[in-house]
């Protein structure tokens, strides 16, 4: 039977490659001959095990982390590890750093200081609407971690280097672009991501912890806000969200086995975000809404200039099979998701129908 399938831009839950789909409708029924589907096999069977190991271990294979890292599934989303971040990993006596560039990083912001902790927000975008990110800081000597957000969804900026030469681990919440390029590991002493954008769908959060970190954690924290309860049993202290994971499991395998990897999938991506915003320079009945070198490659942000045509647009777009083109609802506008999962070709179309429609309504 052929499904009908539209061109998903949605910023989250977000497409997942059609081939994982498919695989897991294949399997959903009876899970590699055990005569069970993977949302009924227990998660301390060897079903199961044999997937989480398998995901543990592709995961460190594509971002190259070795053995210093544990790779960790928990649930709450990556908004339960604004306050579980703090909690864990602030050492007594010294600040956390912050660098606000969003509506995410506000939030982690303010979980830390309803903690009580030091907060310092040593850079903010701010004053220009989170438009660009900060360069220009100074993290103090002492500080416990230096919190950052990788890729700002809503306003479609990201980090193009990360911050360098910084004494204090680095911290970063990834959610909208790991797995999307290659980068250094070594740096970061705790990176988490909620998975429904490019690791898999909603409903787990990959957290990956070197693990020097877990010396940090206070003894008196409650058993589950406690990263060193999911590092000592492999996330399954309790059930973990195992169908979540189990399509993690097939997404890493997909990057390795389809796409052949993380360089492979970086230049697709990087393919993706160049023709779009080649076209949004091209022209002036469009305009990105991100600063030039600040935009993300992940979350494309534009405006119309005759503001009034956008729920036009996002309608006719639709009606077009091109879904999840409005912006945020705190910012408005219109932006494009263009995740792992999204095609060469999806962006192609998306580009196709903006010139028709600017042709149109010029």
């Amino acid at each position: 039977m052929k499904h009908h399938r539209i061109h998903n831009f949605n910023a989250g839950p977000a497409a997942l490659p059609a081939e994982v789909l498919e695989d897991v409708q294949q399997e959903l029924i009876d899970f590699q001959g055990s005569g069970m589907s993977i949302l009924e096999v227990s998660h301390r069977s060897r079903w199961f095990e044999d997937v989480l190991d398998d995901a543990i271990v592709r995961i460190k294979r594509l971002l190259q982390l070795g053995d210093r890292y544990e790779v960790l599934f928990l649930q709450g989303g990556a908004s339960m590890q604004f306050c579980f971040v703090p909690m864990n990993l602030a050492l007594e006596g010294k600040p956390v750093a912050y660098i606000n560039t969003g509506t995410w990083s506000t939030k982690a912001i303010k979980e830390a200081e309803i903690l009580g902790k030091d907060v310092r927000v040593i850079a903010s975008s701010q004053d220009l609407e989170f438009t660009y990110i900060p360069q220009d800081f100074q993290v103090p000597t002492d500080s416990s971690y230096l919190h950052i957000t990788s890729n700002n969804t809503i306003r479609g900026t990201q980090w193009r280097n990360f911050p360098q030469g910084v004494k204090a681990p680095l911290v970063s919440d990834m959610s909208s672009d790991i797995f999307s390029r290659m980068f250094d590991p070594t740096p970061f002493g705790l990176i988490y991501a909620g998975a429904q954008k490019n690791a898999g769908p909603a409903g787990v959060t990959l957290v990956i912890l070197r693990k020097d970190m877990l010396d940090r954690t206070p003894a008196n924290l409650p058993t589950m806000f406690k990263y060193s309860t999911y590092a000592e049993k492999k996330s399954m202290f309790n059930t973990p969200p195992c169908f979540a994971i189990y399509v993690v499991w097939k997404v890493v395998r997909w990057i390795e086995e389809k796409i052949g990897g993380m360089e492979k999938m970086q230049a697709l991506n990087e393919k993706k975000a160049q023709l779009i915003y080649d076209y949004l320079d091209s022209q002036d009945f469009y305009r990105g809404t991100a600063s030039p070198e600040s935009r993300s490659k992940m979350n494309v942000t534009f405006r119309l200039h005759k503001q009034d045509l956008e729920s036009l647009f996002i309608s006719e777009a639709l009606a077009h099979d091109l879904g999840g083109l409005k912006g945020h609802r705190s910012v408005g506008g219109c932006r494009a998701s263009i995740y792992n999962a999204v095609s060469v070709e999806s962006v192609e179309t998306l580009i196709q129908f903006m010139k028709e429609f600017a042709r149109r309504n010029a």
